[in-house]
């Protein structure tokens, strides 16, 4: 047996959910050729393995790097976490399709503290075009979910109205045309603008042309609202009788395992991604500004921002303001790491107009990480309750923009090894690559992914139990995770003893 590489004496832990067992990986041509005790082979590059785990390369399946992923720093937060391939498109705002630049210019605006801006992307863009711009540009593969508020937005602008037939019309010839280019699902953010002026109907209609491909959703409520933002998922799947998957599916798990299970049991295909944190982090414009503010429209907002400071500042009575603390404030790097009441300490005025004002000089970008309340043990409860669920895949909702992001974007994948399979065993080692791996490879068609088995591609992760640690805290959120030193991406190195490779190997990947 010829090999391109050997990972030799490793715990084999493939991804089927069956035992692990200690054994030899041969790899040629970018794929898995052997598994087991190969013996005496021959292979250009050897990687011992012996005292540490194989398992495939993690899938995450919530993922803001559609514009930093090309970031060697980027890549390596990700891969030192395992992550081999990322979701991108989610919360139905992304690059691709926009038929104009204004429409462009809007998507990335919108969601620049969550995106960040597209180095290569000016003007018009289909998802062809956004996916054949990663292929090999990266150390990770990437996949695609048309999201549906840049589809909105291209067709309708901001209006916030129910979509008349042509205009429905079509927005379902722009997702018809990215399913065909490749996308992998279809997204949407409905707290976000302009997905929350979507109703229903709208979503289903769409979602009939999915033809088994998830829809992902950021729902229309969390929380308290779970049941309704559950609600309006199941009413969506059974209309277009599409698969359904939320997003970061987080909070009480004593109120929201019913809910997924109400679902399953009135005939919905479901799934959902969780990270292994309580707190959250999103645009600070979605958490703070009234519903009746023109979001969509960034100079409305601005100029409402302006001549309606006072009632806004009214409404804002109820905020409790130091559960934000500032994560991405262009030009106001200074504030980055505070709390708003600190903040608003330092420049010297009161919370609510120095954030009016913030919001103003970023234009809206501006991100936050979020508090919450029951931060304690019984939210960790529910966290760990939460991932044990069969239907759940991990996501890490990164962020890797501004001078104090979440840490889940840095460590999310570590911890749930370190602290979840290791030290707590909330999941086994064989759950965890189900889960991780093998379950998210089949719902978004990855291909040939998610396994170590003979003819799978070699996407391929080696971790060390003793030393696995997610470093990353609320305090120090860029710290890379350690004891994942050694990760292929189809048979080539693209992490050695901890250090990026510069290999490239990274795919595109369109649904198989």
């Amino acid at each position: 047996m010829d090999l391109d590489v050997l990972v030799r004496g490793g715990l084999v832990v493939d991804g089927t959910g069956e035992p692990a067992s200690h054994g030899d990986v041969g790899i040629k041509d970018g794929l898995i050729i052997g598994v087991g005790r190969l013996g005496e082979v021959e292979a250009r590059q050897v990687i011992d393995a012996r005292g540490r785990v194989l398992l495939p390369g993690f899938v995450d399946c919530h993922s803001h790097g559609d514009a930093k992923v090309f970031e060697p720093a980027v890549q390596l937060a990700m891969v030192r976490q395992g992550v081999t391939t990322i979701l991108l498109g989610q919360d139905g705002v992304s690059f691709a399709p926009v038929s104009s630049r204004s429409a462009l210019e809007f998507v990335s605006r919108y969601f620049a503290a969550i995106n960040g801006w597209h180095p290569g992307v000016d003007g018009a863009v289909s998802v062809g075009e956004l996916l054949a711009g990663y292929d090999q540009k990266a150390a990770v593969n990437t996949a695609y979910l048309v999201p549906h508020g840049t589809v909105r937005y291209d067709v309708m602008g901001a209006a916030e109205r129910a979509a008349d037939r042509d205009e429905l019309l079509a927005m379902r010839t722009r997702v018809e045309r990215g399913l065909s280019e490749g996308a992998v699902g279809l997204s949407s953010g409905l707290e976000y603008v302009p997905g929350r002026y979507a109703d229903a109907g709208e979503l289903a209609e769409l979602c009939a042309l999915l033809q088994g491909l998830p829809y992902v959703t950021h729902m229309r409520g969390y929380g308290a609202s779970a049941g309704v933002g559950m609600a309006e998922v199941i009413e969506i799947a059974r209309r277009s009788g599409a698969k359904a998957h939320v997003s970061h599916y987080h909070g009480p798990a004593d109120d929201l395992l019913p809910l997924a299970a109400k679902a399953r049991e009135e005939g919905v295909d479901l799934t959902f991604d969780t990270y292994p944190y309580m707190r959250g982090s999103t645009i600070l414009g979605m958490v703070v500004l009234p519903a009746w503010v023109p979001a969509a429209d960034i100079d409305a907002a601005m100029d409402t921002l302006t001549t309606q400071g006072e009632r806004i500042k009214r409404e804002w009575s109820e905020i409790v303001w130091d559960r934000l603390t500032l994560a991405h404030a262009p030009g106001v790097e200074w504030a980055e790491g505070l709390t708003l009441p600190e903040a608003a300490e330092r420049h010297g005025t009161g919370v609510e107009e120095f954030c009016r004002t913030l919001l103003i000089e970023t234009r809206l970008e501006a991100g936050c990480v979020m508090a919450r309340p029951d931060e304690g043990p019984e939210a960790d409860r529910s966290v760990r309750t939460i991932m044990r669920d069969p239907g759940h895949l991990g996501g890490s909702d990164g962020i890797h923009l501004g001078g104090h992001p979440h840490p889940r974007a840095y460590g999310t994948f570590a911890r749930y090894l370190a602290r979840h399979v290791r030290d707590l065993a909330d999941l086994t080692w064989e759950q965890a690559a189900v889960h991780l791996s093998a379950h998210p490879a089949r719902r978004f068609r990855l291909g040939d992914r998610g396994l170590i088995r003979p003819g799978q591609i070699a996407d391929l992760i080696v971790a060390d139990p003793a030393t696995l640690a997610d470093q990353a805290t609320y305090q120090n959120p860029r710290e890379l995770a350690t004891g994942i030193d050694d990760v292929l991406v189809a048979g080539v190195p693209v992490l050695a003893d901890g250090r990026l490779t510069g290999a490239t190997p990274g795919r595109a990947l369109r649904a198989a």
